[in-house]
C-alpha cells in the first residue's frame, strides 16, 4: 500500500494494526529509488542520477530528491523565493534557464534541515511539471514517478452494472472490470459494446496516470442536455491496466452507476 496516503502506515489514518508506531503525527521516509531517473528542460538534461531518494511524507504523493552533484548546477539561477516547512526547514529556490527559456522556481533544497531530517542535506527536488520530460531508466514517465508501494489490479466479475443519467439508461453490463487502486475506491469500467455509444461524444479532456496511462474523456449528451467529461477510456493502457483497454469508466455528478451481484 501507499505508506503515506488514507489507511498506509506512515498515514494521518493508518489502517489497524497490532502495534503502533512512536513518532511525530507528521512522518517523513526518505528511500532510495531503485533506478535512474532524468529529467530534460529546453533539450538540455538538468538531472540525471542512479542516486535519487523518495522522500514519502504524510499526506502527500511521494517526492524524489536528487544529489546536488547529479544535477546540471550551471543550469540554475538562484531566485529570491523561500519557504518555510515545519517538518523540514528553510527552502531556498532556483530557476532552471536554457537559453531564451526559464523555469521559474522550479527547483529547492533545505541547506540547512531541521534536526531528525539531515539527510535532506546535499539533495535538491524539482517540480514535476516545470520540467519537460521525465525518464524513469529510458521510458519516459508522465504525471510523477511511480511509488513502489501504490499499485493497481484489474479483476472480472459478473455483477450486473447499470449507468443511468437524465433519466435515460447509458450502458448496461455483466461483465464489468473492477480495477483496484491503492488509496482509492474500486472502479467499474464497462466494455464498449455495453454502452449506449449515440449518448457518447468525445471531450477535449486529457489527464495522465502513471499507474494507468493516458486516458481520454467523453461528455454525455441526452437531447439538449450535458454532462460534460462524465467517462474515461485508457486506449493504451500501461501494464498494470490492460485489460480495461477500451472501457469506459464512469464517474460524474448526475450519473448514477448502480452494480449488484449477478443473478
Amino acid at each position: 500500500m501507499s505508506l503515506t496516503l488514507p489507511h498506509g502506515p506512515l498515514s494521518k489514518q493508518p489502517a489497524r494494526a497490532n502495534y503502533r508506531i512512536d513518532g511525530p503525527g507528521h512522518r517523513l521516509f526518505f528511500e532510495s529509488f531503485p533506478r535512474r531517473v532524468r529529467a530534460t528542460f529546453a533539450g538540455e538534461t538538468v538531472l540525471d542520477t542512479r542516486r535519487g531518494s523518495l522522500l514519502h511524507e504524510t499526506g502527500l504523493l511521494p517526492q524524489l530528491y536528487v544529489p546536488q552533484q547529479d544535477v546540471r548546477t550551471d543550469l540554475l539561477t538562484g531566485t529570491d523565493t523561500h519557504t518555510r516547512c515545519p517538518f523540514k526547514g528553510d527552502a531556498s529556490y532556483w530557476s532552471v534557464c536554457v537559453g531564451a527559456r526559464s523555469a521559474d522556481d522550479a527547483a529547492w533544497a533545505y541547506a540547512d534541515p531541521l534536526d531528525g531530517v539531515e539527510w535532506l542535506r546535499g539533495h535538491v527536488a524539482f517540480y514535476w511539471g516545470a520540467m519537460d520530460a521525465w525518464y524513469d531508466e529510458d521510458e519516459q514517465v508522465h504525471a510523477h514517478l511511480r511509488d513502489p508501494y501504490h499499485r493497481v489490479d484489474v479483476r472480472d466479475s459478473s455483477s450486473r452494472v447499470r449507468v443511468s443519467a437524465f433519466g435515460e439508461l447509458i450502458a448496461d453490463t455483466r461483465r464489468p472490470k473492477v480495477l483496484s487502486e491503492t488509496g482509492l475506491p474500486n472502479r467499474l469500467y464497462i466494455p464498449p459494446e455495453d454502452v449506449r455509444q449515440q449518448y457518447l461524444e468525445a471531450s477535449a479532456k486529457r489527464t495522465a496516470c502513471p499507474y494507468k496511462g493516458a486516458a481520454a474523456y467523453r461528455t454525455i449528451r441526452v437531447g439538449d442536455k450535458r454532462l460534460e467529461d462524465a467517462a474515461w477510456v485508457y486506449d493504451e493502457p500501461l501494464e498494470n491496466a490492460l485489460k480495461v483497454r477500451g472501457h469506459l469508466c464512469f464517474l460524474a455528478e448526475g450519473v448514477d452507476v448502480a452494480a449488484d451481484d449477478a443473478d
